[in-house]
């Protein structure tokens, strides 16, 4: 059957207390003057009692039920509207929106903990409130006065919830062929018109109001991207009346059958604009960017969950008998599946990706609270740098490495883990659309190559590798493996870089060709930073329990995990393999 799950408080605690050491970067941003390990203590507790006991159970159901649309109105998997009710109660929504608008003003770093641990519990319902950091934050920097002060409150209360409505049936990775028309009218408002796919979140019965954040164009528009604008579109008007936006059909899919995926059609939709005319997609990014984080959490969140239920899974599970063990046993005693190497590799595997992730998606949300709230302006740039470098390697490589983890965690179910009872089997279902919303991973990696480290020289990349050398720097005493692989593994990046600036005038193709390889190069140089972080962390604690088993960790990542880098690196670097054309 499912395995219970375990928030893991004390891996969190660790990661946040000890290897980012978050108190200290709190107390240099006003915004977080009052926040300290104690009251996060409290949070992460509460958050993780909330996904353990309110949500957790509502995963399997959720599941199976799906959701059903009844004349134009989609209804949620039972038990959905109770956990979003309670989740509302516990005053969760928008964790870290802005107190000017109802919002607790808490660290953007607290709410990624808390979303992992939504996301190990049940995906399908995190889709629901997961957009609300992002809809926030785009009102708030691109929002008029009256659309924020309308539309921020309900939002930060959870008493609304938002969608974002960009793809259509010709329109998916391009958005530039975008055809939703919008309509000024006398008013100042717009009437919008045209249909939209794949949209989560469209239209569900846990609110009473859904605001859509559509992309539009407007009648002067110039084509491609450039004439993209984006509008603010209620379900509902202000004075309670249904606008036109009608729900055409629910998509039956893989995976994530709880979370409402919504073709519609807006028919002379009442909206307002976001941000100024033709700049859509400017103010769009920053919901998009937050959504991208939310997406590499849920590579993060079912890695743990599954990591969570293979170790469970094997302890429990005998069969034959492992050729070496630490320990008696009667003869012919089959032995746990864990003490078999095969097993112990795969385990090693899940928890090593499982930790490592953990530091990198952390790293990247207390990066972002630095941009935003920082008390040294120059401190403030450095954060957003690096987070915009960091957030499409996140989304990626997270999502790539969570859905391999939890494939690797089914197999050590072995039959039990293809049926419905055991869990693992919805969890690899539902964690496949990650690697393609929000940005496929390919374009993530176009984006980190061309436009993050080519794009401005790699002056974002050089702030990167000298934290990840500063943390050699610091295991150099007591660490001299980490440390010199670490090193080694930034003169790899430098080395690959150097090549694709000086050769891809000469040959355009040459990035594209092997973005995917360089990100992920990229990501297992972060994995290797985490495990050094985290071993010299535990070493510097004091707990000589943890101690070694971060250095256990962190030695079996190097040995077993690292080496898969050097891949990748050689494909960056084989300027010459040719693409033939298809």
């Amino acid at each position: 059957m499912a395995h219970r799950y375990a928030p893991p408080l004390g891996e969190m605690r660790f990661v946040i207390e000890q290897v980012l050491q978050a108190p200290a970067s709190w107390a240099r941003c006003p915004r977080f003057a009052d926040t300290d390990a104690a009251m996060a203590a409290q949070v992460l507790e509460e958050a993780g009692r909330f996904a353990s006991e309110a949500l957790d159970p509502t995963n399997a159901r959720g599941d199976l039920e799906g959701c059903t649309l009844d004349a134009g109105q989609v209804r949620t998997p039972g038990g959905f509207r109770e956990a979003y009710r309670t989740f509302v109660d516990g005053g969760w929504p928008a964790l870290a929106c802005d107190p000017e608008w109802g919002g607790q003003g808490l660290p953007l770093l607290l709410e990624a903990a808390l979303y992992e641990m939504l996301l190990s519990c049940n995906q399908a319902w995190s889709m629901y409130p997961g957009l609300l950091h992002g809809a926030c934050a785009t009102l708030a920097a691109h929002g008029s006065d009256a659309l924020k002060a309308t539309v921020l409150p309900k939002l930060a209360s959870g008493e609304w919830l938002a969608a974002m409505a960009l793809t259509e049936p010709q329109a998916g990775s391009d958005l530039g062929q975008v055809r939703t028309r919008a309509q000024p009218q006398p008013d100042g408002s717009l009437r919008v018109t045209g249909s939209k796919i794949f949209i989560s979140g469209a239209d569900h019965d846990l609110t009473d109001n859904i605001v859509h954040l559509v992309l539009c164009r407007l009648p002067d528009a110039p084509p491609g991207s450039r004439g993209l604008s984006l509008a603010l579109v209620p379900k509902f008007l202000h004075d309670g009346t249904r606008n036109g936006v009608h729900i055409d059909a629910l998509e039956h899919k893989m995976g994530c059958h709880g979370s409402a995926t919504c073709a519609l059609h807006y028919e002379d939709a009442t909206g307002w604009l976001v941000g100024a005319p033709h700049r859509g997609l400017q103010a769009m990014f920053v919901m998009m960017n937050a959504a991208r984080l939310h997406v590499g959490l849920q590579g993060l969140g079912h890695l743990e969950r599954a990591t969570q239920s293979a170790l469970a899974y094997a302890a429990e599970r005998r069969q034959l008998r492992a050729p070496t063990v630490p320990v008696e046993r009667k003869p012919g005693e089959a032995d746990p599946i864990a003490w078999h190497p095969a097993m112990r590799r795969t385990l090693w595997t899940l928890r090593a990706l499982t930790e490592g992730l953990r530091v990198v998606a952390l790293r990247t949300a207390q990066l972002i609270d630095e941009a935003q709230h920082h008390e040294d302006a120059s401190h403030r740039a450095r954060a957003e740098a690096q987070a915009a470098l960091l957030t499409p390697i996140v989304k990626a490589f997270g999502t790539h490495q969570g859905f391999q983890g939890v494939s690797a965690a089914l197999q050590v179910f072995g039959g039990y883990g293809y049926v419905h009872e055991y869990g693992i089997e919805q969890q690899l279902r539902d964690l496949r659309i990650a690697l393609i919303y929000e940005g496929t991973n390919e374009i993530q990696a176009i984006d980190l190559l061309q436009r993050k480290v080519l794009g401005d020289g790699g002056a974002a990349l050089r702030l990167l590798l000298e934290e990840v050398e500063a943390e050699a720097a610091r295991c150099e005493a007591g660490l001299p493996r980490l440390a010199t692989a670490l090193q080694r593994e930034c003169a790899q990046l430098r080395q690959a870089t150097a090549a694709l600036r000086d050769g891809h005038a000469q040959d355009p193709e040459w990035p594209l060709r092997v973005a995917d390889d360089y990100l992920m190069g990229t990501g297992y140089l972060l994995l290797a930073w985490a495990w050094a972080a985290m071993a010299r962390a535990a070493a510097e604690g004091g707990d000589a329990l943890r101690a070694r088993d971060k250095r256990a960790l962190a030695d079996f990542g190097l040995q077993w995990l690292l080496p898969q880098a050097q891949r990748h690196w050689q494909q960056v670097m084989a300027r010459d393999a040719a693409l033939p054309w298809v």
